[in-house]
């Protein structure tokens, strides 16, 4: 493989070469858009891609609730440390850039920040506190904030875009529309749950570079907003890995929209909560679909563990091993490679009671492989492309479900050139 030289500027031109990738085989075939009610969407390209809208603002009505989950990684980006130091759970205004994550720019980043924010609120005569902002794409390099302030200025005389818009402006190494719009009926009301998302490679827990956009269109309080967040996130968001490196702008946004108002009984909080669970959920299974090269998709289930704890550690250890991924990417049902995967987690683990199947397709039990096994079978089972395989660890009753996919060469390729 032939590497350029890194250029001295990535602001510009190396995010367009990121279009250039085949779309992925896990596509879905239709796209759900919506023109919402209650906010305004604008699109612009503003120059961190040749030709591509990179910048996104959504202006809401009025003030609303807004509750946000961030990446746990101690380097974080610029807007997300701007973000917690000014925001105190009202949104006005949100402003997402792609092609610059604005990562490790230091007090340069913050400032840049802080000049594009004060112009969006001058704009709408609201208090900076009240803009949010992300930022995704390269990392380490500053931008001049005037990029995003140019278009500010012209929103004015911007047409109203889409929900898939939105979604397409935010893309870095993504190759298709992340959205997702469910309806639902409380107390004769009807209204809609919907969102949107990006995210293709940097993706592991917590959260997975991932950024998500979700509305519920009726009026919810803050605090029972944070605890619908929170209560859906840990089966969605934070159970999906591409590659096991946590971004440093991992985030997640739900949006109270109050264009109804219904009694939040703990029936009609459950019914929102279930609603609120798919939405996340195809959208984090949208991400994971799209991983960077991915050709086949995994499915890792963890079962009869003695903790949540030891249940996740190694679930996650099996879908983030390399050499699981490349296992499966050739097609080989080497168990063996889950085995090690287990055991590198340093659990307590009693070997002869793990049980380890690929599908329905029982491959090692009692410690050792199972010697009765269909090979042809088992050589069928992996050219699928979803992958599953279970662990069976008999000494408990805690479970854990991720998903992920394989390691081939063309996430090698993507990420081998992308800063070149």
């Amino acid at each position: 493989m032939k590497f350029k030289n890194a250029r001295k500027d990535l602001d510009l031109n190396g995010n367009d070469r990121l279009y250039t990738k085949s779309r992925s085989q896990f596509a879905p075939k239709h796209f759900k858009d919506l023109n919402p009610k209650g906010f305004k969407i604008f699109t612009f390209n503003s120059g961190f891609k040749k030709t591509k809208d990179d910048l996104l603002i959504i202006i809401f009505d009025k003030a609303i609730h807004v509750a946000c989950k961030y990446t746990l990684s101690t380097m974080p980006s610029a807007p997300i440390i701007w973000d917690k130091k000014n925001n105190k759970g009202k949104c006005r205004a949100l402003i997402v850039n792609s092609g610059n994550a604005n990562a490790h720019t230091g007090l340069k980043g913050l400032e840049i920040i802080d000049e594009y924010s004060k112009d969006l609120a001058n704009y709408l005569f609201c208090s900076k506190k009240e803009i949010l902002v992300s930022s995704t794409g390269v990392i380490g390099e500053p931008f001049d904030p005037q990029k995003i302030s140019k278009k500010i200025k012209k929103l004015s005389y911007a047409n109203d875009k889409m929900l898939i818009d939105a979604a397409k402006a935010i893309w870095t190494t993504d190759t298709f529309v992340k959205t997702s719009v469910h309806n639902l009926k409380i107390q004769n009301k009807n209204f809609k749950i919907y969102g949107f998302a990006k995210g293709s490679g940097m993706i592991n827990p917590n959260m997975a570079t991932m950024l998500a956009y979700i509305f519920i269109d009726c009026e919810i309080n803050l605090k029972i907003l944070k605890k619908l967040l929170s209560e859906n996130i840990e089966e969605t968001f934070n159970s999906i890995s591409v590659d096991s490196d946590t971004s440093t702008s991992d985030t997640l946004m739900l949006f109270s929209n109050p264009i109804n108002k219904i009694s939040l009984n703990k029936q009609n909080y459950n019914k929102i909560s279930k609603k609120l669970n798919l939405v996340m959920k195809e959208l984090s299974n949208k991400i994971i679909s799209d991983g960077e090269g991915v050709k086949k998709l995994t499915k890792i289930t963890v079962k009869n563990a003695k903790s949540k704890s030891q249940a996740k550690n190694i679930a996650f250890s099996i879908c983030n091993s390399p050499l699981v991924k490349t296992a499966v990417a050739g097609e080989d049902a080497n168990w063996g490679r889950v085995v090690m995967a287990i055991g590198k987690t340093n659990e307590k683990i009693t070997q002869n009671n793990v049980t380890i199947k690929f599908g329905k397709i029982l491959l090692a039990k009692n410690g050792e492989r199972n010697r009765r096994v269909n090979l042809s079978k088992v050589d069928q089972y992996m050219k699928k492309n979803l992958i599953e395989i279970e662990v069976n660890l008999n000494q408990g009753k805690n479970s854990k479900i991720v998903y992920g996919n394989d390691l081939n060469n063309a996430y090698i390729k993507i990420n081998a050139n992308y800063r070149s």
